[in-house]
């Protein structure tokens, strides 16, 4: 521990008080002390050596925390603790509960994978033996090795390090190193493995775009650039950078305006309602389970999603109605009959039996036929099957041909979403900034328990909140008056909000 010394600003080792802690809260009481120490100190009565000493010191604190850090999350990560307090992950832990930015809560979870596939490297930050920056160089020079010589390559690169190379030599090390464990390159990815892209939003939606781009993808974004990103003419005044910014977001409003940019991003594709007309028939509007509707939504009792949809799906999807139907071959038999029995007589009649004096005139054929249409088509017979045995051949004969095919009805409408995403941004759920082109609408209200599609019922949640944390799970989310949310868990042990009180 340090401790004031005689002069303004000196401090010196205590050694009598320096054993360590018996427990985890002790060390982090000493170690903010410690730190809160050296913040109050009067850095300017330090002698130069103690300024020095100082500085490379708090780097080998700063060594051990990051060693520190990553042993601890990868237990917490391992554990699944996050899931307790409604997260999906361990980075939107941290953003939340430790009060983080995106990028930095996704370092640390970085260091945490990075350290636990180089643990000499971990143990050299332990120690304050390689500063934070060199141990990151380190592993990303190892990690282009073959697996089998990775940790033989952290081995020989910390040695050379603790030796007194310098970065510089590092590199050449792991660049001979590289190529005498080289192997061929057949896998001709084109960079795939390496391509990434980052957009991090900041202050008034402003935002930082950075990221590695294959060769395809580089060309691609260079001709975009090499279209749109010329001068205008002698007036233009814009520097090289800001003519590509005006380019990339010319390109984007284009493909939006186009209509290429799916408005539904998130959901399930599609949602087909497979109803026979033997169910129609049995759905009138006296039935129990209300009116019949070929959206689901809008009925008293829906029709459950299908095996191929969870849940939540039923909130935000696109639903097509499919009505299968059978012939009814005893019936059609039986009309036939009718038709050859009748005779010579009235222009007009009546009934479905045989034996009827009216002569076949026009009103009677079509009372006949309305009158045994729908029946003709709802029977066990199979109108599908007897298509499909006559008409078709090989696997195609195997496949049901349905009798009609309603048009697909959005649950939730265009106008509606976007309202609902103008007022969210992004995912309601506290704590969790998943942008809204990746969510789903939520209904607070289920649909099943007849819950509307409006506004005030509505909100978006990321796949994970939706459709796991809510749907399956049994967390509920409530909308607050004031636009904040408020997340119940399911034994109510927990209370989850997006906005401190006031």
């Amino acid at each position: 521990m340090c401790s004031p010394d005689q002069a303004p600003g000196r401090f010196r080792y205590d050694a009598a008080a320096s054993g360590r802690p018996g427990s985890v809260s002790e060390a982090l009481a000493a170690l903010q002390g410690a730190l809160g120490f050296l913040a109050d100190a009067d850095a300017t009565a330090l002698t130069a050596s103690e300024q020095a000493e100082c500085l490379r010191g708090l780097e080998r604190a700063e060594s051990a925390r990051i060693a520190a850090r990553s042993l601890v999350l990868a237990a917490f990560t391992a554990n699944g603790v996050f899931e307790d307090d409604g997260h999906r992950g361990p980075t939107s832990w941290l953003r939340w509960q430790t009060r983080i930015t995106g990028s930095a809560a996704a370092g640390a979870v970085a260091w945490m994978r990075r350290l636990s596939a180089h643990p000499a490297v971990r143990d050299a930050l332990a120690d304050g033996t390689i500063s934070v920056s060199w141990a990151r160089e380190i592993c990303d020079w190892t990690d282009l090795l073959p697996a089998y010589a990775r940790a033989d390559a952290d081995a020989i690169l910390l040695a050379a390090a603790a030796a007194g190379a310098a970065l510089a030599d590092l590199a050449g090390l792991a660049e001979e190193l590289r190529r005498r464990t080289a192997e061929p390159d057949q896998d001709g990815d084109d960079g795939l493995a390496d391509r990434a892209v980052r957009l991090d939003l900041h202050y008034r939606g402003a935002g930082k775009l950075t990221g590695d781009l294959t060769p395809r993808c580089a060309a691609a974004l260079r001709a975009v650039l090499d279209a749109l990103g010329k001068k205008a003419g002698p007036e233009d005044t814009r520097t090289s950078r800001q003519r590509d910014h005006d380019a990339i977001e010319e390109a984007c409003r284009r493909l939006i305006a186009a209509g290429l940019v799916p408005d539904r991003a998130g959901q399930p594709t599609q949602i087909q309602l497979v109803m026979t007309l033997d169910q129609l028939l049995g759905l009138t509007s006296s039935s129990p389970a209300g009116p019949v509707h070929s959206d689901p939504a809008v009925r008293s009792d829906p029709a459950p999603p299908g095996p191929l949809a969870r849940p939540g799906d039923l909130c935000d999807a696109s639903i097509a109605p499919v009505v299968t139907g059978h012939v009814d071959h005893e019936l059609l038999d039986r009309l036939a009959r009718t038709l050859l029995a009748s005779g010579p007589g009235p222009a007009s009649g009546s009934g479905t039996g045989g034996g009827t004096s009216g002569r076949l005139g026009p009103d009677f054929a079509r009372e006949l036929i309305l009158r045994n249409a729908v029946a003709l088509l709802s029977g066990p017979g199979g109108l599908a099957s007897r298509l499909r045995t006559g008409l078709l051949t090989g696997p195609a004969a195997s496949i049901s041909l349905p009798l009609d095919l309603g048009t697909a009805t959005d649950t939730v409408p265009p106008y509606l979403r976007r309202a609902i995403i103008l007022r969210d941004k992004h995912c309601s759920f506290p704590g969790c900034t998943v942008p809204a082109a990746a969510c789903q609408v939520h209904h607070l209200i289920p649909v099943s328990e007849g819950g509307p599609t409006t506004l005030d019922n509505c909100t978006l949640g990321c796949p994970f909140h939706h459709l796991i944390a809510i749907h399956e799970l049994g967390w509920k989310l409530v909308l607050n008056a004031d636009g904040t949310t408020t997340a119940i868990s399911p034994d109510r042990s927990r209370v989850l909000r997006s906005h401190d009180p006031p």
